[in-house]
C-alpha cells in the first residue's frame, strides 16, 4: 500500500556529488524537495522543460519557481502564449506564498506573449525565419533592459504551433538558450504532451535541445489520482531519477516519495 503523504513535505535526499564533479553555481527553485532532489538546485543558466499533461501542476510549479526566484532578489519574467495574465494573476493570488507587491515593485514581470506578437505584426498562422529573428531580438531586449534572472515560457507547445518546420524550432530553441545562458538567465519551458509514455514534447525536437527535463503525470493508484513528478535528465548535476508524489497546497508544491505497492496505471 502507498503510504505516502503528500500533505507533509518530505525533503528528497540529496544525491552524493560525482567524484571530481566541478562545483556549479546553483539556482535554488525554492521548492524544497526538488531542490534536494537537483542536489541543490537547477545549475545557473540552464534552460529546463517542463512536460505535462493538462492538469499536472506545470505553470503552478513554474510561477512558483517564479515567485520563489523574485523573493530572492532575482528579477522574474513570465511569457504566458496561451493564458491571459490577468487571469493567472487571479490563480496565483490564492497561493499564501505569492505577494502582490512582487508585481508592484517589478520583481516580478507578467508578459502576454500574444501581445508582443500582435505589436510585432505577426497577424499570420505561420512565423517566417525572420520573424523568429525579431521575436528572439525583442525577448533579449525584455531580459538585458529588466535584468531578468528566471524567465518562463508557457508554453512552447503552443508557440509551435505558429512554427511550421522542426528545423525553424529547433533553431528557435537553441539561440533562446545561448542568449538566456548568456546572461545567467535559468529558464523553465512549458511542454504539454499527451498522456504517452516516453514523450516529452509534441514534436519530439524540444528535448533533444534542452540541459533538462522535468516530467509531470497523473497516475492512478487505489481509486485516487496523484500528481507525480520525475528528474528525467538534468545537464550539470546529479540527480534522483525516483518518481514524487506532488500535491499542489496553499504554502506551495509539496513533494513526497512515491512508494512501491498497489497497481498504478500512469496517464
Amino acid at each position: 500500500m502507498d503510504t505516502s503523504d503528500p500533505g507533509t513535505p518530505v525533503p528528497a535526499p540529496t544525491p552524493a556529488e560525482g567524484e571530481g564533479m566541478p562545483s556549479v553555481d546553483r539556482c535554488l527553485t525554492g521548492i524544497e524537495a526538488l531542490d534536494a532532489i537537483l542536489g541543490g538546485g537547477l545549475p545557473r543558466g540552464n534552460m529546463v522543460l517542463v512536460a505535462g499533461s493538462v492538469g499536472t501542476g506545470k505553470t503552478t510549479l513554474t510561477l512558483e519557481f517564479l515567485i520563489r526566484g523574485a523573493e530572492r532578489g532575482e528579477r522574474s519574467l513570465f511569457l504566458s502564449v496561451t493564458e491571459a495574465t490577468a487571469k493567472l494573476l487571479q490563480n496565483v493570488s490564492s497561493f499564501e506564498f505569492f505577494r502582490t507587491s512582487l508585481i508592484q515593485d517589478g520583481s516580478l514581470v507578467l508578459v502576454d506573449l500574444p501581445a508582443i506578437t500582435a505589436k510585432l505584426g505577426f497577424d499570420r498562422d505561420e512565423l517566417s525565419n525572420e520573424d523568429l529573428d525579431l521575436l528572439l531580438r525583442t525577448i533579449r531586449d525584455l531580459v538585458h533592459s529588466l535584468g531578468v534572472r528566471r524567465l518562463v515560457v508557457d508554453s512552447i507547445t503552443s508557440l509551435g504551433y505558429r512554427i511550421p518546420r522542426d528545423e525553424q524550432l529547433r533553431d528557435f530553441l537553441l539561440r533562446l538558450g545561448e542568449l538566456l545562458s548568456e546572461v545567467d538567465c535559468t529558464s523553465m519551458i512549458v511542454s504539454e504532451i499527451s498522456p504517452t509514455p516516453g514523450r516529452y514534447s509534441t514534436r519530439g525536437v524540444e528535448e533533444a535541445i534542452v540541459d533538462g527535463i522535468i516530467l509531470l503525470r497523473n497516475t492512478h493508484r487505489l481509486g485516487d489520482i496523484l500528481r507525480v513528478l520525475q528528474v528525467v535528465k538534468m545537464r550539470g548535476t546529479p540527480h534522483s531519477r525516483a518518481l514524487y508524489v506532488l500535491e499542489l497546497t496553499p504554502i506551495g508544491i509539496l513533494l513526497a516519495p512515491h512508494l512501491k505497492g498497489g497497481r498504478a496505471v500512469e496517464e
